[in-house]
């Protein structure tokens, strides 16, 4: 099944990556509202973060496998491009022990039924990640983001799009609606136009209900 078609870069690649940080954000703050009201433990929050790990690791693995490497390239010898690049990498690997703190609270956050306030651990390794992550987003967004655009030709962006579907083909039916949950009807609109009318159908008939009865994050 072709996952993402080759579009124009700006419809397709930008997009989709720009799309992934508005959830992780979102998904984020979700977490965060989940173990202030002290519902940590609960099993869809659990499910809903397991999701996100998931989605944050195939994206780093995306860029950090792929995209920097190519535009590292380009700019071999232009000492300020290449420490934007070295720090988004950076950024990273800050990121792993955040995530495994969180990781961690979670193993020991009160299960359904706790008095709300508990589960403070929780609360605080969210608030560290989710700072940290915005600062990462930032910095991809208006600075690494714009270099990658400014330097890799349409080409490459289309060997991106392939890269994308190798890696994400499987993971596709549960990436598209988790993309568009929540999200307002204009910026739904943008993400589900720059796909190939096909899995606009399959997201509208099947992956969006099934997504929906998974009930990630509810509690």
């Amino acid at each position: 099944m072709e996952t993402f078609a080759v579009q124009p870069r700006d419809t397709t690649c930008r997009t989709l990556l720009h799309a992934a940080h508005h959830a992780f954000r979102r998904d984020l703050d979700r977490l965060a509202a989940a173990a202030a009201a002290g519902k940590g433990g609960a099993s869809h929050v659990r499910a809903g973060w397991e999701n996100l790990k998931e989605q944050i690791r195939l994206h780093q693995e995306l860029e950090d496998g792929w995209l920097w490497p190519r535009v590292e390239r380009a700019v071999a010898g232009r000492r300020a491009e290449r420490a934007v690049l070295e720090e988004v990498r950076a950024d990273h690997v800050r990121l792993a022990p955040l995530i495994a703190r969180v990781d961690a609270a979670m193993g020991a956050a009160p299960g359904p039924g706790s008095a709300v306030g508990e589960g403070g651990e929780l609360s605080a390794a969210v608030r560290e990640l989710r700072e940290a992550l915005e600062r990462h987003l930032l910095h991809e967004e208006m600075s690494a983001l714009p270099l990658a655009e400014s330097v890799l030709a349409d080409a490459q962006w289309r060997e991106l799009a392939a890269e994308a579907r190798g890696r994400c083909e499987a993971g596709t039916p549960l990436f598209v609606p988790w993309v568009v949950d929540g999200i307002g009807p204009v910026e739904r609109s943008r993400f589900l136009t720059s796909l190939p009318a096909p899995l606009r159908d399959l997201n509208r008939v099947t992956w969006e209900p099934r997504y929906r009865k998974r009930r990630l994050w509810s509690v």
